[in-house]
């Protein structure tokens, strides 16, 4: 039976943040907030996590994995990032993005595309997922919480609680989140290319949808 903790989005207890970090740390998968949506979390170097969500959301391993960063900083150190990237990486940063780049050796190649050696990346703009990810001291692995044959993310708690309390450790409520999920752009080619509609405007990139 999953642990539930009600957080305040806007002022994060910072004793219910330490925990959750502590059961990521312990191998945790979590259900936390963000602003576009909940997600799926676990610890980056955690492989049966990792195969946890794959096995919820019903994954292959040629999807991305997402990594959630605190910050630009931070984010340059898993990917490849040129003076190009980062222009509109920082302009539209944190924000409801995804972005696909080139991994650098510090994402583990089993969280890599298989094929192109990339990964995706994410600054959320959620006072909780930033909280949580300041107190781990490091990304967190993250998918977005859309369950097999469902269109759109869960975002209602008392069904999240409903489908996923006896499949991860913890969920966390986190307030009103979005209900669309990331807009995905894919960074390593030429031109930016838009890989799913979500919440992002895709308009700074030079995208027409």
């Amino acid at each position: 039976m999953a642990q539930f903790f009600n957080i305040h989005p806007d002022n994060p207890n910072a004793r219910l943040i330490r925990q959750a970090a502590e059961m990521l740390r312990d191998g945790a998968v979590i259900v936390y907030p963000t602003d576009s949506g909940y997600a799926l979390g676990c610890h980056l170097g955690d492989k049966d996590a990792v195969t946890r969500i794959r096995q919820i959301r019903e994954l292959d391993d040629q999807h991305h994995m997402t990594l959630i960063c605190r910050d630009l900083s931070e984010l340059s150190n898993y990917a490849r990032v040129d003076n190009v990237q980062f222009r509109l990486l920082k302009n539209n940063t944190p924000g409801a993005y995804t972005f696909i780049l080139q991994a650098t050796k510090e994402v583990p190649r089993r969280l890599q595309h298989p094929k192109r050696s990339t990964v995706g990346v994410r600054i959320p703009d959620h006072p909780v997922a930033l909280a949580l990810l300041e107190e781990l001291g490091e990304p967190l692995l993250s998918s977005t919480l859309i369950l097999p044959d469902e269109p759109f993310p869960l975002t209602d708690i008392d069904e999240i609680r409903e489908q996923l309390e006896h499949r991860v450790e913890l969920i966390i409520e986190g307030g009103t989140v979005g209900i669309e999920p990331t807009t995905v752009i894919d960074l390593t080619g030429s031109e930016p290319q838009l890989m799913r509609a979500g919440r992002g405007d895709v308009t700074p990139f030079g995208i027409e949808e």
